[in-house]
């Protein structure tokens, strides 16, 4: 995946936005350490992210701690 300087990248938004949306994929440096990735939107993982609380709010609603505080729980977990 390439890399770009964040001063480089700034100046060349339009252009780079271009090359995503054809999707090419870029790293975008500070001071030459990856600081952000600039790639194509994928509409399809906002649905993943939805079916996946959808799924943890369904067995957060099945499962119970019956009580107890999450806190109580944890330390538990922890000492066995």
């Amino acid at each position: 995946m390439p890399e770009i300087g964040a001063f480089e990248a700034k100046t060349q938004l339009s252009h780079l936005f271009q090359r995503v949306r054809a999707g090419e994929r870029f790293i975008i440096t500070r001071h030459n350490r990856p600081v952000a990735e600039l790639i194509p939107f994928n509409p399809h993982g906002a649905d993943k992210v939805r079916k996946a609380v959808v799924g943890l709010q369904a067995f957060q609603a099945a499962h119970h701690l019956e009580g107890l505080p999450v806190r109580d729980v944890i330390k538990e977990g922890r000492r066995h």
